[in-house]
């Protein structure tokens, strides 16, 4: 071999064995990179595990105590509201409130008297099933057209009355508490429990003189029902 031909050669050599040396480094670089970024995403998922973890248990634990006091919250106000009905007693027990009796509560009757001069007695029994009170206050009785109203015939006013069952009230009516011949004829008078009361009877009570007419209080007893004076 000439010897320009062997520098060739060795020069070819050389540069075969640089471009295969330069190669092989780069190989071996990419590798390296290759492994420590998946060395670095495991870490980095290792990493990340025990928060997830952690957020998870965190969130189960937030729901199950908020369902335990929304559980509570319940309980509490259903206890309320199934004692917070009715009239407290003093011991504990709650009893339903009586309710106000209406005339259309209530079987009427009338009957003419003659003690007194002469007065209508009217008499209250509740109807069967009902219980209800009568207020400690003056029945009210109108007659005619005009609706004239009986005035109080006592001093002080009376007592409620509970109608149940056998128990009756009465009051007294004088129609005419004038000494006058003035008056007017009428042979009925309206009769209801308190002026707000929607449904006052009409009861019959004969031919009667009315003059600054006049009533009891309501009595459990008809010989308190006389409306004297």
């Amino acid at each position: 071999m000439s010897g320009s031909r062997r520098k060739a050669f060795l020069v070819s050599a050389v540069l075969v064995g640089g471009a295969l040396l330069m190669t092989a480094c780069q190989d071996t670089d990419t590798a390296a990179d290759t492994g420590a970024s998946q060395g670095s995403s495991s870490a980095s998922a290792d990493a990340a595990t025990p928060s997830g973890a952690s957020a998870a248990g965190s969130g189960k634990g937030t729901g199950k105590d908020s369902g335990a006091a929304g559980k509570g919250s319940g309980a509490t106000g259903g206890t309320e509201d199934g004692a917070g009905s009715g009239a407290d007693t003093g011991s504990g027990k709650r009893e339903p409130v009586g309710q106000s009796c209406g005339a259309n509560d209530i079987s009427w009757n009338t009957r003419s008297e003659t003690q007194a001069g002469g007065y209508i007695l009217i008499s209250a029994k509740a109807k069967p099933g009902i219980t209800c009170v009568l207020p400690a206050a003056l029945p009210t009785v109108a007659f005619g057209s005009d609706g004239t109203e009986a005035g109080p015939a006592e001093q002080a006013v009376g007592e409620q009355i509970t109608l149940s069952g056998n128990t009756t009230a009465y009051a007294g009516v004088n129609p005419k508490s004038t000494d006058s011949d003035g008056g007017k004829e009428l042979d009925s008078i309206i009769v209801a429990v308190g002026d707000e009361d929607p449904e006052p009877v009409s009861l019959k009570v004969g031919t009667i003189t009315v003059d600054k007419p006049v009533v009891t209080n309501w009595h459990t007893s008809a010989t308190d029902a006389v409306p004297f004076g």
